[in-house]
């Protein structure tokens, strides 16, 4: 199905498109994979890392159709990857992230529809379910705007995916931690009880391939992912090092939750259970107003959220053994020879 295709990836110079990268690189699976971002430093270090005539260079940003536009033309597939991620840096300037994340995912889609892409796989986060802070409410809307477009599309699939945080990628609180201990210096903490949902780049991928082949339009798939505390995190890490570190608690951040939510009750009521995935099809009612008061769901008030806090909670030992396999830790901790993402 892969073979001879051609793959697009916005956001391919952060840590999930070089993920898809090195996932598909040295495969059979298309033939050729453009990486499309607005950093073209970035570019140009992948560009002298991999030296790869499968791989083309696409400098730009969703927010400008024009540029994103003549990108798809002639592709099969975009995993659709550029965000603005970080939740204070949201905070200060939300309408930036309504541009990156809401915008411009529609100029993607309406781009692909244009050019006629197969299938389209827009990635989204935990924090878009019940969202307290703007990156998270980018992120809904962006859902909102994916659903709303997959709709009305006949030659082009959308779907998404939404996971919780992905382990040491870029700007995440593991490679923070790591480089604290190293220097001896205090971890510091916000709230050693919040909990989070924890997934490694690979099962990013794994996730977004399985939606890749069950998608309908408008689906959402998100993947039971494990779940801890931030202290039971540092614990472990401190351990893992053999270090003596204190942590320092410096109380939370604009626009942190104490635990995430991967499914809202909402969701879960429809959630079909696909082993290690939930599928959320889309709501696909019409205007009809009056389904929405007559029709109600009875049993709603019986389902719970499925969020980081009431799943099964990993532990010291548990995270210890979760992180032990990142790239990241093999090498500074145990001295492995292995690449790192993004890179």
């Amino acid at each position: 199905m892969l073979e001879n295709k051609t793959l697009l990836i916005t956001g391919g110079t952060g840590s999930f498109g070089t993920a898809v990268l090195h996932r598909f690189l040295h495969t059979d699976h298309f033939s050729e994979i453009r990486i499309f971002s607005r950093d073209e430093k970035k570019q140009d270090d992948m560009r002298n890392i991999y030296k790869n005539t499968k791989i083309k260079y696409y400098v730009g940003d969703v927010r400008d159709y024009n540029s994103i536009e003549p990108a798809t033309r002639g592709v099969d597939y975009i995993f659709h990857a550029a965000a603005l991620k970080q939740v204070p840096s949201c905070e200060f300037f939300p309408m930036q992230a309504v541009k990156t994340n809401v915008e411009g995912t529609q100029n993607v889609i309406r781009a692909a529809s244009l050019n006629k892409v197969q299938k389209v796989i827009c990635l989204s986060t935990d924090k878009a379910a019940y969202p307290i802070n703007a990156m998270g409410i980018s992120k809904a809307m962006m859902e909102k705007v994916a659903v709303a477009e997959a709709r009305n599309l006949t030659d082009t699939v959308v779907c998404l995916t939404r996971y919780g945080n992905v382990m040491a990628s870029r700007g995440s609180v593991i490679p923070l931690f790591l480089n604290q201990i190293q220097k001896g210096e205090p971890i510091t903490i916000t709230d050693p009880n919040m909990s989070r949902f924890f997934m490694s780049l690979e099962d990013a991928v794994d996730l977004v391939l399985f939606a890749f082949k069950h998608a309908n339009p408008g689906d959402l798939f998100v993947n039971k992912a494990p779940a801890g505390s931030i202290g039971d995190l540092a614990k472990a890490l401190i351990e893992m090092t053999g270090k003596e570190v204190p942590i320092k608690i410096i109380g939370t951040r604009h626009g942190e939750k104490l635990y995430e939510t991967l499914c809202t009750r909402e969701e879960m009521m429809k959630a079909e259970d696909m082993g290690d995935f939930y599928r959320i099809p889309a709501d696909n009612r019409d205007l009809n107003y009056a389904k929405y008061i007559s029709e109600g769901e009875e049993d709603i008030s019986r389902v719970e959220d499925y969020h980081s806090h009431n799943t099964e909670q990993q532990g010291v030992e548990g995270l210890k053994k979760l992180i032990s396999t990142l790239p990241l830790i093999r090498k500074e901790i145990f001295g492995e020879d292995v690449m790192q993402y993004p890179y």
